[in-house]
């Protein structure tokens, strides 16, 4: 698959990540949004770099699922 390819079918998954791809070949994903301080605490990052798409794309998944398990945490203490 294409370098374009990937990027586009990456950054359509996650809507609320801007994707590229470094001159240096390295996969990156900046979210459109600051983080709470709740989820610095979970582990979340503003910036998440990989070697290639898979890798970028289980970075941002795991990066989804910390933001759900504070969303969660959210409903709980309301």
């Amino acid at each position: 698959m294409s370098f374009d390819r990937h990027l586009a079918e990456i950054a359509r998954e996650f809507r609320h990540w801007t994707i590229w791809r470094s001159d240096a070949g390295r996969w990156w994903a900046t979210r459109h949004h600051p983080l709470t301080d709740a989820q610095r605490d979970l582990g979340a990052a503003m910036t998440i770099d990989a070697d290639d798409p898979d890798e970028l794309r289980e970075r941002l998944q795991s990066q989804e699922r910390l933001r759900n398990q504070q969303e969660r945490s959210d409903d709980v203490d309301t």
